[in-house]
């Protein structure tokens, strides 16, 4: 349930993205860019996981759940989010993938324990610098995104997370701000 008394009890985050234009066009605009710019080593579908799997350790069922139907749309294999984000080591994650995972997973947990060590991991995975860059703010975007939607009080049943993680697979989140 919303805690914004001016809009319905359940409110969505385009909604709230509706009722408050200004920053929400320039927050899709930075979602346009790290989420779907050509210039990532990480495909729009590892990015999309990325964000369900910040979401998912966040404990954030909104984004977990949109951004779940969102990266599966880009061919994450479904089930693969629950198991990572139930325990990684033994889930069915890409070698590749897993220590990025374990990177913003422990910087979403624990931000001022990182360590250098944490980093060697991602690069000894066959990752650069420009990787770990756009890892680490994916990772802050939905760190902030989680707690815009707990703030706020903003759910969403299966459906609707089915609709949105769909929508943002075809249009993106250019889509989203065209929509406003």
């Amino acid at each position: 349930m919303s805690y914004l008394r001016s809009l319905p009890a359940e409110t969505t985050l385009l909604q709230v993205f509706k009722a408050n234009p200004d920053p929400a066009r320039h927050l899709l605009d930075l979602h346009e860019v790290l989420m779907r710019g050509e210039s990532s080593p990480f495909t729009p579908g590892e990015r999309e996981l990325i964000a369900a799997y910040v979401s998912g350790v966040n404990s954030c069922a909104y984004c977990h759940g949109i951004h779940t139907i969102t990266a599966e749309a880009f061919g994450v294999p479904e089930g693969l989010l629950a198991a990572a984000v139930a325990d990684l080591d033994s889930a069915p994650v890409d070698d590749k993938l897993r220590p990025v995972l374990a990177y913003v997973g422990k910087l979403t947990r624990t931000p001022s324990r990182m360590t250098e060590a944490d980093a060697e991991a991602v690069f000894a995975a066959g990752w650069d610098e420009h990787a770990l860059h756009d890892a680490v703010l994916v990772c802050a975007l939905f760190n902030f995104m989680n707690r815009m939607v707990e703030g706020l009080g903003i759910r969403a049943d299966e459906a609707y997370a089915t609709t949105s993680g769909l929508r943002l697979k075809e249009g993106g989140y250019a889509g989203l701000a065209r929509m406003l």
